[in-house]
């Protein structure tokens, strides 16, 4: 194999990689965490199990594309910042395709399905997660190619986008019919009752450890007011920083 062809499957090794963490991101953040939007939100919204399975597929999708970028990757040797360059070109080209394809041209989703302006959301997603890391990543690629030093415009970059990500995460949706929550363990059954009663949550269904409950808000109540009482995953309420103090690596 040439010099050339190697180069070449390194770089589609990292775009092929950050197109697919690009689809594990919505998937993971809009579909499962904040519960913005499903895959096929535009077809069958009231049929939970055709929404999961359209999403599973979805995941399974991306998982071969990581796979196949994984793969050319062993194979392949190059400079690990024109590896995260391409990357970054990946991810927001994943953006960028689901931005148009899903969100203009089929109408399959939205980003946010229960908001009153959802070109809103449209534009600023296509904006901070699409246009801003293939900006970086062209940035970066162009700055490998030279001297392999990273410019500080992409530092920019990537520093503003981090910033704006956890401020979008941080965001708490209204209008679910049904909030899942997840408490610390140790929080007592006793404890995630008071906390749910605090809300004026009506208890679903709660498994075996009283960790784990499913509830319904009312519109009126935000479900971060959960995370002083315990709570370390509302579902729909994004992912507080102070949620954090309960991880131990």
């Amino acid at each position: 194999m040439s010099l050339s062809e190697t180069r070449g499957r390194f770089r589609w090794a990292g775009y092929l990689l950050g197109f697919s963490l690009g689809g594990f991101f919505d998937g993971i953040l809009l579909h499962q965490i904040l519960q913005w939007h499903h895959l096929l939100s535009a077809f069958g919204a009231d049929d939970v199990r055709f929404q999961v399975v359209a999403d599973g597929y979805f995941h399974a999708l991306m998982y071969a594309i990581a796979a196949i970028g994984l793969w050319m990757l062993v194979r392949s040797q190059g400079s690990p910042r024109l590896l995260i360059a391409c990357l970054l070109i990946g991810f927001g080209s994943w953006h960028v395709v689901d931005g148009v394809l899903s969100h203009w041209v089929l109408g399959i989703h939205r980003i946010r399905m229960d908001s009153e302006n959802p070109l809103f959301w449209d534009i600023l997603w296509f904006g901070v997660f699409g246009l801003a890391p293939l900006a970086a990543g062209w940035l970066m690629r162009q700055a490998a190619r030279r001297d392999g030093k990273v410019r500080s415009a992409a530092a920019r970059v990537l520093a503003a986008l981090l910033t704006i990500g956890a401020g979008l995460q941080a965001l708490s949706p209204q209008g679910s019919e049904f909030t899942t929550i997840l408490f610390a363990p140790g929080t007592g059954q006793e404890a995630v009752v008071r906390a749910i009663a605090a809300v004026d949550g009506e208890l679903l269904w709660i498994d075996r450890t009283g960790e784990l409950v499913v509830v319904r808000l009312s519109d009126q109540v935000s479900g971060l007011r959960l995370f002083r009482d315990g709570a370390i995953l509302v579902s729909g309420a994004g992912l507080p920083p102070g949620c954090f103090n309960y991880v131990r690596v």
